[in-house]
C-alpha cells in the first residue's frame, strides 16, 4: 500500500475517473494537481466539483513542471501511454500508476474481475446480483460506469467487488490481482489505440498477471485465442462452454455461463444463478430482453455495432435465429460472420445503408429479406417467427443512416415489439 500522504499527485485526464482519483487522493492527505488538454462543458462541470473540495485542476494544457516535479501520475483510462505528458514522466522515472491500482492499493474486499471484448457489463452485473442473491455485500465499479476509488474507502473485508476492467484501465496495473479474473472474448477492437491486435488482446491478458495459486482465472473455452492459455497462468484456470457442466449447457447463453463458472468457484450454487438469470432483463440495448410473444423472444442488442459483437450474441444463444441487421458503413468485413450465422441464422433482415453489403457477405447461406424501414423488419421477422425461435436485433452497424445513435434504435425496436398482437401476426396492436 502507497501512503500518499504529503505526496505531490497529478491525475491526468478530467473525467469521472479523474475526479473520483483526486477526491480519493484529496482524503489520504496527498497534494493533488489534475490536468487535462481539453476543457469542454463537461470537464468544466468536473471542474468546479474540484473547485468546491481546494483540488487544484488545469484545462487546455498540461503544465510540464507540474508533472515532472510529481511524486506519482495516476493516469486516466483515456490518457494514451505515448501522450506527451506520460513520456515526460517516464523520463524522469515517475511512478506511473492507473485508478484502478489507485483502488486496489486500498482494497480489502474480494474482487471479481471482468474484461473481453465484448459482454463485460452484462456480466459484471449478473455477477454482482448473483453474490448480492447469496447473501453477499457486493458493490459494481469500474468500466461499467463508476470508478473504483468512489467506493473503495465504504470496503470492508468481507464484501465482494464485480470490477469491469478495460483494456486501457489494465495498461496501468502494477500489483492489481483479483481474486476471480474473467476473460470473455477477444475479437478485434480500438485499433486506434493499439499498433496491432497482439498489443489490444495483451492488455487484455494483464488481467491475470499478478495472480496466483489459489486465486482463479475463468476463460471461454469456444473462443480459440482463450482455449490455448494457460501454460503461463500460476492461477487455476477453468472454462466455461466446454461442455463438461453437469447441466445442459444448450439452455444457457454464454454470459450465464461465464457468471455459473464464477459461481462455481466461489461456491455460490447453480439455483442461485437460475434465479437471477430468471428476473434479470438485461442491460439496456445489451442483449436486452423484450418480450415473448407465444415463445418467440425478442431481444434487443442495438449496442452490437460491429461483426464481432454479432458473433457474441449469435454464440450466446442456443436457440435459432431471426437476426435484424444493417445500419451506417463502417467499412468492417461482414464476411467472418459466415460461420457463425451458417445453421443458426434462420432467416436474416436486413434494413439500412448496409443492406447490400451485407446480402453479398451472408445471402448466400442464410435466406434473407430486405426491409426498408425497422417496423418492416420486425413485422417480416414477427411473421416469420415460429415458438422456440429468437428475433435479435443485433445490427453490426452504426445507427446514423436512420436513428440518432444506437440507444434510439434500439428505444424505436422496443416500442415496435411492445405493440405487436399475440394473436395476429399481420397487425401491431395500437
Amino acid at each position: 500500500m502507497i501512503d500518499f500522504k504529503n505526496m505531490s499527485v497529478v491525475v491526468l485526464g478530467l473525467g469521472s475517473s479523474g475526479v473520483a482519483s483526486a477526491k480519493f487522493l484529496k482524503e489520504k492527505k496527498a497534494n493533488v494537481f489534475v490536468s487535462d488538454n481539453n476543457g469542454n462543458e463537461k470537464q468544466q462541470e468536473y471542474g468546479r466539483e474540484l473547485n468546491k473540495l481546494s483540488i487544484e485542476f488545469e484545462l487546455g494544457t498540461h503544465t510540464r513542471e507540474r508533472i515532472e516535479n510529481a511524486d506519482c501520475i495516476i493516469i486516466s483510462p483515456g490518457v494514451p501511454l505515448e501522450s506527451e505528458p506520460v513520456l515526460w514522466a517516464k523520463n524522469k522515472n515517475i511512478k506511473l500508476i492507473g485508478e484502478i491500482e489507485l483502488g486496489f492499493q486500498f482494497c480489502p474486499a474480494t474482487i471479481v474481475a471482468t474484461t473481453g471484448t465484448n459482454g463485460k457489463t452484462t456480466v459484471t452485473t449478473l455477477i454482482g446480483k448473483m453474490l448480492e442473491k447469496a447473501g453477499k455485500k457486493v458493490y459494481l465499479a469500474g468500466n461499467i460506469g463508476t470508478p473504483f476509488c468512489s467506493i473503495v474507502s465504504n470496503l470492508k473485508k468481507d464484501d465482494f467487488v464485480s470490477l469491469e476492467v478495460s483494456s486501457f484501465q489494465l495498461e496501468t496495473i502494477v500489483d492489481f490481482k483479483p481474486k476471480v479474473s474473467v476473460i470473455l472474448n477477444l475479437t478485434p477492437d480500438h485499433l486506434d489505440r493499439y499498433n496491432n491486435l497482439d498489443e489490444y488482446y495483451d492488455a487484455k491478458k494483464r488481467i491475470y498477471l499478478n495472480q496466483e495459486r489459489g486465486d482463479f482465472v475463468v476463460l471461454n473455452y469456444r473462443d480459440d485465442k482463450l482455449k490455448v492459455l494457460g501454460k503461463d497462468i500460476l492461477a487455476k484456470v477453468v472454462f466455461f462452454g466446454d461442455g463438461k457442466s453437469n447441466f445442459n449447457e444448450e439452455n444457457f447463453n454464454l454470459n450465464q455461463l461465464a457468471v455459473m463458472k464464477v459461481a462455481e468457484v466461489l461456491g455460490v450454487s447453480l439455483d442461485v444463478c437460475k434465479e437471477v438469470f430468471s428476473e434479470f432483463k438485461g442491460i439496456e440495448h445489451r442483449m436486452e430482453f423484450v418480450r415473448n410473444i407465444n415463445g418467440v423472444e425478442f431481444i434487443n442488442d442495438s449496442k452490437g455495432t460491429t461483426p464481432e459483437s454479432t458473433i457474441w450474441g449469435l454464440e450466446s444463444y442456443s436457440k435459432p435465429v431471426i437476426l435484424l441487421a444493417g445500419g451506417s458503413d463502417k467499412h468492417v468485413d461482414f464476411d467472418i460472420v459466415a460461420p457463425y450465422a451458417k445453421g443458426k441464422v434462420k432467416s436474416l433482415i436486413l434494413f439500412g445503408q448496409t443492406k447490400p453489403l451485407i446480402k453479398k457477405a451472408l445471402g448466400n447461406i442464410v435466406d434473407t429479406f430486405e426491409a426498408n424501414s425497422i417496423e418492416e423488419a420486425v413485422s417480416i421477422a414477427y411473421s416469420q417467427a415460429e415458438e422456440g425461435d429468437c428475433v435479435l436485433l443485433s445490427p453490426m452497424c452504426a445507427s446514423f443512416d436512420m436513428f440518432n445513435n444506437y440507444e434510439h434504435r434500439g428505444r424505436v425496436f422496443k416500442e415496435i415489439v411492445n405493440k405487436l398482437d399475440p394473436s395476429n401476426k399481420s397487425f401491431i396492436s395500437k
